[in-house]
């Protein structure tokens, strides 16, 4: 059974019409939630290890997926078949973010959580705590919050959206601002390509994905961090060039 097959034998059973399923259909998409019963994919935190070439990051550690114990049926991203892709963030009003990909078998190094330099002095303590533990994914059913009035689009989402999740690979994402996080990426993008070498580039979110959500929830307060990337830059393994953004909830 497909996620199509799925999600229309679930929306009709839940008493959706048959107009209603035809028309969200094509939008379902799969995603990754963190599950403790779900495969192990992954883990939060350090350590990090990384090639020599790579520079040291100024913001922390949040979370590792190996792609090889990516189960298939998770998501419909292009991810790597095997290496790990490590997600950087600073879950700050103004925080910054990227992703580094490592290949199997590179030869690595283990760099210090947190910078030495002076960049925040409240970094060790977000270090602290930020999750630790495996990251478990099972899958599930991602749609879009297409317009926050329409009863049906809503019921959707959180039928299948798992709103409470910690953290997801792929799909939509929890919407910002009556918009995926894939848009918002794709907008900030834009904005930056304007004085950049990639003008040319298109920047319309319906040529980007969400990689990554993470919610992580602190004492000064709360953020939702996204990871985005464009198509062409992940089917090519660039995900030095994906997009940061994040949703802070003090």
């Amino acid at each position: 059974m497909t996620i199509h097959d799925q999600f229309r034998a679930e929306a009709l059973g839940h008493g959706f019409s048959e107009s209603e399923v035809e028309r969200w259909t094509p939008l379902v998409r799969p995603c990754g939630v963190h599950r403790e019963d779900g495969q192990r994919a992954g883990h939060f935190g350090g350590p990090i290890m990384v090639p020599a070439e790579v520079d040291d990051r100024w913001f922390p550690l949040v979370a590792t997926i190996d792609c090889a114990a990516v189960p298939p049926e998770v998501t419909d991203l292009a991810l790597p078949s095997d290496g790990q892709l490590l997600f950087f963030g600073y879950p700050e009003e103004d925080g910054m973010g990227d992703v580094v990909y490592v290949p199997s078998g590179a030869a690595v190094q283990e760099r210090a959580l947190h910078p030495d330099a002076g960049y925040d002095e409240d970094f060790p303590e977000i270090v602290q705590e930020l999750q630790r533990g495996d990251i478990h994914l099972v899958p599930r059913l991602s749609l879009p919050f297409v317009d926050e009035t329409e009863a049906v689009a809503e019921a959707l989402a959180q039928q299948w959206g798992d709103p409470a999740a910690r953290f997801l690979l792929g799909g939509y994402g929890t919407e910002f601002d009556s918009r995926t996080p894939a848009e918002w990426a794709a907008e900030v993008a834009a904005r930056q390509a304007k004085e950049g070498p990639r003008s040319d580039r298109a920047t319309d979110s319906d040529h980007w994905a969400l990689l990554a959500e993470l919610n992580v929830y602190r004492s000064g307060g709360g953020a939702t961090m996204f990871w985005a990337i464009h198509r062409d830059d992940l089917a090519a393994c660039r995900f030095d060039q994906a997009q940061f953004v994040v949703d802070w909830n003090p």
